[in-house]
């Protein structure tokens, strides 16, 4: 039995598809705008929850010369005026413990990398500012060792938890999804997302950044909406090909609108 999340005026696992969506990150206040300008009417339209997403820094970026972005107090203004101006919830993800309570002072849901999901302090951290937690799931782990997670979150009095599959370390530079890990992850009790973008990044796999394979996000997002999700994230941006960060993998803002149609689809007849 899944315990859904409420995520500001968003229900994660009450049935519905929710997608949580945006540029990978805050690369301006104007860009911003557009992208949740569009996703908002489009969801709006088509009967799905929205959540918009983008991150003040990429503490992980591959090189250390690459764009992290906005940082901290600019990044957290921006989400402030998406969240106001458009009355969404927004998330970002946070990297060190010291940023869970600012960060939490804005956001609606604090959202924890791949990478340090295993981090107590963090987690901790995270927890104890009363906001929901969204953990994407390392690449490094198994389906059921996710359930250590929740675990953790759970002691620390988290107020609600989702669990994000962002792929799954197969050799160098490569990823695959198990979807047979999905309905694992579901029987910890909280609501599944599936991070359709991440999941075909070749990680560190064009030298100094991660490269991907585009056309593979939407077979993937077909598979996990009818295997049983109830949240799909995705990065993506009016050109992909020049942002600043997940250049090969942010999905075009034109094409989100065919691509929801199918997924809705999709969802709608498993729910059926």
């Amino acid at each position: 039995m899944v315990q859904p999340v409420r995520v500001g005026d968003v229900v994660i696992g009450d049935g519905r598809l929710c997608l949580i969506a945006g540029p990978c990150v805050i690369e301006s206040l104007e860009l911003c705008k557009r992208v949740a300008e569009h996703m908002t009417e489009l969801c709006y339209r088509l009967g799905a929850s929205y959540i918009f997403k983008a991150s003040f820094d990429k503490a992980n970026r591959t090189a250390h010369d690459s764009s992290r972005g906005a940082g901290l107090e600019v990044g957290l203004e921006v989400l402030a005026r998406i969240r106001r101006e458009f009355g969404v919830p927004v998330t970002t993800d946070i990297h060190e413990s010291w940023q869970a309570s600012p960060t939490a002072q804005v956001v609606d849901l604090l959202q924890i990398p791949a990478f340090l999901c295993r981090q107590t302090d963090l987690l901790a951290a995270a927890a104890h500012t009363g906001k929901p937690v969204n953990v994407k799931k390392g690449q490094f782990l198994a389906p059921w060792d996710a359930g250590n997670i929740v675990a953790k979150l759970q002691a620390f009095g988290a107020s609600g938890i989702l669990l994000t599959e962002r792929g799954t370390s197969f050799g160098y530079n490569t990823l695959i999804v198990d979807m047979a890990g999905l309905p694992i992850l579901r029987r910890f009790g909280v609501p599944v997302v599936f991070d359709a973008t991440h999941s075909v990044q070749r990680p560190s796999g064009a030298g100094k950044q991660s490269g991907g394979n585009r056309s593979a996000i939407e077979p993937l997002a077909r598979a996990a909406v009818a295997v049983g999700i109830d949240a799909l994230f995705m990065e993506t941006h009016p050109d992909p090909e020049h942002a600043l960060s997940d250049a090969a993998t942010q999905y075009p803002l034109q094409q989100m609108e065919p691509l929801l149609r199918r997924l809705l689809a999709i969802h709608h007849a498993a729910q059926g």
